[in-house]
């Protein structure tokens, strides 16, 4: 009599390893997660633990089920795997949008908030999931367009359910994510859901991958797990995606990447940094004078007055690539500044014409206007500033030129969101992005 072989366990490392070939994205975010098999949850889903820790828990029996059901099915017979590798994806993308951290409803989680995140991520990846996952254009949301944010499909939902019997109420349709639907931070959104009926009714649209740790950072000292969690995901995400700019993105589009790299790119208050560049910029002129009480020798000698100004150069990139956007936001802000400094505004290309050179005084008001075009050259401006004795050098550019000479005082780039981030050249000095 001969033994029955047994199946071998569910081994979720096969899977994550499979998503390096064609998703490498995906398989440089999860090595950074940890994974844990259970029991406990019915699916899958990714939490954030009380440590302010990312962790991915999925249920063996569940991922063992859709490997069987897969391969049963027509079009993955040759691939069994496909939903597995589909509800990773969608795990991956709760993380990368931020569903389980920063990016929350204000009426907390509800059913409603579930099911707009998950139409969110598999608008992505409709051919990844199983037929009854829930898809924009598939079974209850047939009508609902594909690409949206969670958002507006949050507000689609609210605007096409139907209130059920038992509620209480005259007929109209529900218009706030928190009725009673919600099921709080424990709810569940769905990789994989039942769907059932045309639009217009959710009530049988069950949802089934496990969100239930969602609310745990939050719980820490005064939100410090939270803070700690979202900058850790930051990071994890950052790391990814410079392997993913080395290997390849896989099936994420070029939208998606650029939200990606705008989430995780720093965040830095250009004015701020304008403002207190210009006030590190001021220098203390000392006069007698007998108004002021002299601290050491009251009343024989005078006191001294100190006058704080500073004389800075502000150069403007005269070609056509700066925008009149840019500059007008620029210009704007220099104006609440001309009470800290003098400003001599240097319009330049490839050169300095010092008859188009002007001041900006104390409390004047400046429109901002091209009145030189042709190429870029960084030197011209740096040596009409370092012949003419000033404290302090900024400049409007697109970064589009080479590295200029040194600059005899302190010099700080202002520039868009290409130059900054792909400039012409690297320097150790500030480039800040402009933006409006």
């Amino acid at each position: 009599m001969t033994a029955t072989a047994q199946k071998p366990a569910f081994n979720l490392n096969m899977h994550t390893h499979r998503l390096l070939s064609d998703e490498p994205f995906f398989a440089a975010l999860s090595r950074r997660l940890d994974k844990r098999a259970t029991t406990s949850v019915p699916t899958a889903g990714v939490k954030v633990t009380d440590e302010g820790r990312f962790e991915l828990v999925y249920n063996p029996e569940f991922m063992e089920r859709m490997v069987e059901e897969c391969g049963n099915t027509k079009d993955n017979h040759d691939n069994p795997y496909r939903w597995v590798r589909g509800i990773l994806m969608h795990e991956f993308y709760h993380l990368v949008y931020g569903h389980c951290t920063t990016r929350k409803p204000e009426g907390g989680m509800t059913k409603v908030w579930n099911m707009a995140m998950d139409l969110a991520i598999n608008t992505h990846i409709p051919e990844e999931l199983p037929p009854s996952a829930l898809v924009p254009g598939r079974g209850p949301f047939e009508e609902f367009p594909k690409g949206l944010t969670a958002e507006a499909y949050f507000n689609l939902l609210n605007d096409n359910e139907q209130p059920s019997e038992d509620q209480n109420s005259e007929g109209s349709n529900s218009s706030s994510g928190d009725d009673g639907e919600g099921e709080g931070s424990g709810s569940s959104s769905g990789a994989d859901g039942e769907s059932g009926g045309k639009s217009g009714s959710f009530d049988d649209v069950e949802t089934l991958d496990d969100h239930s740790g969602w609310g745990e950072a939050e719980a820490g000292d005064e939100g410090t797990n939270q803070q700690i969690a979202e900058e850790r995901l930051k990071d994890m995400i950052k790391k990814s995606a410079e392997e993913a700019n080395k290997s390849g993105w896989g099936s994420i589009s070029s939208s998606t990447r650029e939200a990606i790299m705008e989430a995780i790119s720093t965040k830095v208050d250009w004015r701020k940094v304008l403002r207190s560049f210009v006030k590190a910029s001021q220098k203390a002129s000392r006069r007698s004078t007998v108004k002021r009480i002299n601290r050491r020798f009251p009343y024989i000698h005078a006191g001294k007055r100190s006058d704080r100004v500073a004389r800075v150069a502000i150069s403007i990139d005269q070609s056509g690539s700066v925008s009149n956007v840019m500059l007008a936001a620029f210009f704007s802000e220099l104006e609440q500044l001309a009470k800290y400094a003098e400003f001599v505004v240097v319009p330049f290309d490839t050169t300095v014409e010092e008859r188009l050179v002007y001041t900006w005084k104390k409390g004047e008001k400046k429109q901002w206007e091209r009145v030189m075009c042709g190429g870029t050259c960084f030197n011209a401006p740096t040596e009409y500033v370092n012949a003419n004795n000033f404290d302090g050098h900024i400049v409007l550019t697109d970064m589009c030129a080479p590295k200029p000479i040194p600059s005899k005082c302190q010099r700080m780039w202002m520039t868009d969101s290409y130059g900054a981030t792909q400039p012409y050249f690297k320097t150790h000095e500030k480039v800040l992005e402009v933006t409006v």
